[in-house]
């Protein structure tokens, strides 16, 4: 019997080894990896470059605590900073934690004003994280369930509706920030109609009456939507922006990043961590950004995006329980017309990785170091399990 507390589900399958979009298991069975660790993996698995720089900084020095400048933290700040058109960032462990920051951060400006009780608005079929406050701030009532009470401080809106950002906006006067996913990951690879005129609105009314834009772009960002940052489909700059999963390449980390008066919020003792930016992990992460931005996988991204979505499209046509097929770059969604959640293990016995959320929507994230050959063939596979499936 496992002595691991009963928290996951878990598929039936142990990982021995991995390269690029592959994994072995255990018993020699070879796995097309479409998940990427959930948006983690963005480089694949055991890419050599990452390997390389991971293994020099493990030689060097793995730790030190914040008390000391560190010199990698500095380095990938000063790279971060430089693509998002941000001030400043602080470093943690995970996209949760950033999140914490960020809403920690929010609600600190808020007293700055001489707000008492700040609130932040935030969005149905959000996740933000499984801490008390991003659990509260998430828009999912199952993932709630059985931890009340929960963090006060949040009102919840409709996600791609300016009118109902407005209607909040007419009646309350202690608001000070929205929280927004550009898209919604765990809510089922939801996408704004017109993600440059929603982002727009947000930002218009946050100007307007003195708030703070905060994006968590914790699974949408670095590389993944075929853009450093989902929101840069557009001309919306953040004053607050979260990161992980992606950034470390399966090397733990997060990141809390903010613009202009944002980034005047925190000064020392408001916030801290104990293992955030540690010298490992902050090496892990400018590996990381550079390779991406040396072998251009943006770019590839976004390429590989459409063509994933023309071959889904071509083979599923025939296919009346596919409602729709979405995605940005390598970001997907195939939302069926019922709940589909034993696509995860059916995928998995044919040698497929991928997952279900929101119940009916196939998720798929897969590296962005994915080729041409390797999404046919996701796509030809995965349609025929699909195509299985709903004929039942």
């Amino acid at each position: 019997m496992s002595k691991m507390m009963d928290t996951y589900a878990r598929q039936p399958v142990t990982f021995e080894k991995g390269e690029g979009i592959w994994l072995w298991a255990k018993d020699g069975k070879k796995y097309l990896d479409a998940l990427s660790g959930v948006a983690v993996n963005g480089l694949g698995h055991t890419h050599p470059k990452l390997i390389k720089a991971i293994n020099e900084q493990i030689s060097r020095l793995i730790h030190v605590s914040n008390v000391y400048h560190i010199a990698e933290q500095e380095r990938l700040a000063e790279k971060l900073t430089a693509i998002s058109y941000m001030d400043n960032v602080f470093f943690c462990n995970s996209g949760c934690e950033a999140n914490e920051a960020a809403i920690k951060l929010a609600r600190l400006f808020g007293h700055q004003k001489g707000i008492d009780t700040p609130e932040i608005i935030v969005m149905e079929k959000a996740f933000h994280g499984r801490t008390m406050a991003t659990l509260s701030a998430t828009g999912n009532r199952k993932t709630q369930a059985g931890f009340e009470p929960l963090v006060g401080g949040f009102i919840r809106a409709a996600f791609d509706d300016l009118e109902a950002i407005q209607q909040i906006a007419s009646r309350k006067n202690n608001v000070v920030a929205i929280l927004v996913e550009p898209i919604q990951g765990e809510g089922g690879i939801n996408i704004p109609n017109n993600i440059q005129n929603y982002l727009k609105g947000l930002r218009a009314v946050c100007d307007e009456h003195d708030w703070l834009l905060m994006f968590d772009e914790v699974q949408s960002g670095i590389g993944r939507t075929g853009k450093w940052f989902a929101h840069q489909h557009t001309s919306v700059q953040p004053d607050v922006m979260t990161l992980a999963k992606g950034l470390g390449s399966g090397v733990p980390i997060g990141a809390c990043l903010a613009k202009g008066r944002a980034s005047k919020v925190f000064t020392p003792g408001k916030h801290g961590s104990t293992f955030g930016g540690n010298p490992l992990a902050t090496a892990a992460g400018f590996a990381t950004l550079t390779i991406i931005e040396e072998d251009k996988l943006c770019s590839h991204a976004s390429k590989m995006g459409a063509l994933i979505n023309e071959e889904f499209t071509k083979h599923l046509k025939d296919c009346p329980q596919v409602k729709v097929i979405r995605n940005l770059g390598l970001m997907i969604g195939i939302e069926l017309d019922h709940p589909c959640g034993d696509l995860t293990k059916l995928a998995l016995n044919e040698g497929l990785l991928i997952n279900v959320t929101a119940e009916k929507v196939i998720r798929l994230l897969p590296p962005l170091v994915i080729n041409d050959m390797e999404v046919k063939e996701l796509a030809e596979r995965l349609s025929q399990v699909i195509k299985n499936f709903l004929a039942k």
